[in-house]
């Protein structure tokens, strides 16, 4: 199925995922408005996942609602379903992160739902 503006997606943005609307397609790539959160991207090095002994521990925010970003096309697939309220998606996400970390005894678990917890207040959710 070919890609459309304006059509629904989900797509790929670093180690989250989301729901948005195709607002541009350039060869290999589509222009997304985020609309919802499906996954909270993982904290840390993304060239190291998963290891807590690194020289920056980066917190990863989510993108935010009506945020563009551009997602290889590969990770774009077609949405065909109600799009989510926005924040209540993020939250339901977090949660959906926070509770797959604490079920993980590493200290990258440790440290990540450190950082998750600080953006849980940022987000105000």
């Amino acid at each position: 199925m070919a890609l459309e503006i304006g059509q629904y997606v989900t797509a790929m943005y670093k180690t989250g995922k989301y729901i948005g609307e195709i607002v541009q397609i350039r060869e290999n790539k589509a222009l997304i408005n985020i609309l919802a959160v499906l996954k909270h991207p993982m904290q840390g090095d993304l060239h190291h996942p998963k290891q807590a002994d690194v020289p920056f521990f980066q917190q990863r925010k989510a993108l935010a609602f009506t945020e563009k970003t551009w997602a290889t096309i590969h990770t774009v697939k077609p949405y065909s379903g109600e799009v989510p309220d926005y924040t209540s998606s993020l939250k339901a996400a977090l949660e959906t992160e926070l509770k797959k970390l604490s079920e993980e005894n590493s200290e990258w678990a440790k440290r990540s739902i450190h950082e998750l917890e600080q953006l849980k207040k940022d987000y105000h959710i």
